[in-house]
């Protein structure tokens, strides 16, 4: 697993609330930042490929992790 500048446990979260946790997260964060999330919806395996090609960030890794999904994300 990369390295990543912040972590968002989204786990226990349904869509659309671990992209919009996401989305916030990383309006705090400066271009080129990765975040981490883990989220337990597998929906959000598709909701986080859709999320960065409509927002231009980059979803680096997508894998799952003891259960869980992770995901990074490099904001662009």
């Amino acid at each position: 697993m990369a390295n990543f500048d912040q972590e968002l446990d989204a786990s226990g979260l349904n869509c659309p609330l671990p992209i919009l946790r996401a989305k916030k997260t990383l309006g705090t964060m400066e271009s080129g930042q990765v975040l981490r999330i883990v989220a337990t919806d597998p929906g959000s395996v598709k909701d986080f490929e859709a999320f960065a090609k409509q927002t231009g960030n980059v979803l680096m890794e997508s894998g799952e992790e003891g259960g869980k999904f992770v995901f990074l994300i490099k904001k662009s």
